[in-house]
């Protein structure tokens, strides 16, 4: 089952109440909740708000979408580390979206993508203790910018908790962007297994737009789901 969603990132300006009602009317069945907006890394009480008004509105909780990229000092990543394990916890949520570092793949030294291999596994090892997924950012600017490099980095961190999340790329033209979503949900439906697609932005940041975005994104599903048949 192909679950749609909503990265709460989208909204970032509103309250979580907002945000979680908007989700609700339309119909979306559960929400990626930012960490650089309304669930930062270590606030409980915000985490705590987000899970249960999520809840109590039906909807899921379907990820952490931490902005951790495994940089800097190592006692500085550890300690981030940690915080976004523990709002991930707060959450309920099952995975934790993180990113591959801060430069593209063809930009990166071999002992640098090393470091970061390492700090991936320790952070993803720290996180299965608690039973939590870890989602790499499929984005431009870090090891997941292509998807060559992506398949490489999730063969040398070698956990089958580390998966990858998956967009169309950035500088995409829409209408191959469209295609390729087609093609990707088609995949998907066939392979069978439980997954989240999440909205993350729609035109003019506009929330009255989000009920005719979450139409598409249902019917999108649906369409792979019949040329998967």
């Amino acid at each position: 089952m192909i679950r749609p969603g909503l990265c709460s990132v989208t909204f970032r300006g509103l309250d979580i109440e907002d945000v979680v009602a908007l989700a609700d009317h339309a119909g979306l069945a559960c929400i990626e909740w930012a960490g650089d907006a309304h669930v930062p890394p270590g606030d409980a009480v915000a985490a705590a708000r987000a899970r249960e008004l999520t809840e109590s509105a039906g909807l899921s909780v379907a990820s952490y979408g931490s902005y951790l990229r495994f940089e800097g000092a190592d006692d500085e990543n550890r300690t981030e580390g940690d915080a976004v394990i523990a709002s991930a916890r707060m959450l309920g949520a099952p995975r934790i979206r993180v990113w591959a570092g801060s430069r593209g793949s063809a930009e990166v030294a071999e002992p640098h993508r090393a470091r970061l291999v390492g700090r991936v596994q320790d952070f993803a090892d720290r996180a299965a203790e608690h039973g939590l997924e870890v989602g790499l950012e499929f984005h431009g600017g870090t090891l997941t910018d292509e998807i060559g490099s992506t398949l490489r980095l999730l063969e040398e961190v070698g956990r089958g908790t580390v998966l990858s999340y998956w967009q169309p790329h950035q500088d995409m033209p829409a209408a191959d962007a469209v295609g390729t979503l087609r093609e990707v949900f088609t995949v998907l439906a066939a392979e069978g297994s439980d997954r989240d697609a999440l909205l993350e932005f729609i035109p003019g940041d506009d929330p009255a737009l989000l009920s005719r975005e979450a139409q598409t994104l249902r019917s999108l599903i649906a369409a792979g789901e019949d040329a998967a048949r």
